[in-house]
């Protein structure tokens, strides 16, 4: 490995909220650089949520961000000349950032002629309900790290 290792930026709580979650969502959404175009659009979806769902925002955004967030993951490891896909658990951090990626891309392709705050809305109330594309994603990774448990001896 060469050079030193890059230090994790601190970020900052939203605004509303003052949670971390909201904060990377936000910046998850963000494009070329339209943060308050970002926070305007996550926190109509969020009051949208609850409004749907009869709960307070921010604790049905982290319940849906928990429901699509994976447990297990395959990697790949090269054993004698033969690539495995070996199942290893996921860690916090990257649990998170696959759950809001799955978030933010499924609402991206399911958002057809309306506004992005309903379609992210729409895949947090389905995510909630445990019924969403990136919960299906969620299930699909851990199916995958299932079906191959045969190669768990190859992990260190």
């Amino acid at each position: 490995m060469r050079g030193k290792k890059a230090k994790r930026r601190q970020l900052k709580p939203d605004i509303k909220y003052n949670s971390l979650v909201v904060a990377k969502l936000i910046n998850y959404i963000m494009k070329d650089g339209e943060k308050t175009v970002a926070t305007r659009q996550v926190y109509k979806a969020m009051d949208q949520a609850a409004e749907e769902l009869k709960g307070k925002p921010l604790e049905i955004l982290e319940k849906a961000i928990e429901n699509i967030k994976p447990k297990l993951e395959v990697r790949s490891r090269r054993v004698g000349g033969a690539n495995y896909q070996v199942p290893a658990p996921v860690r916090d951090d990257r649990q998170l950032t696959l759950a809001l990626r799955w978030l933010v891309r499924y609402s991206r392709e399911s958002r057809k002629s309306t506004e992005y705050a309903t379609a992210l809305a729409r895949e947090i109330v389905a995510s909630y309900n445990k019924e969403s594309a990136s919960f299906k994603k969620k299930e699909d990774v851990h199916k995958m790290a299932e079906a191959n448990r045969a190669f768990a001896h190859f992990q260190w």
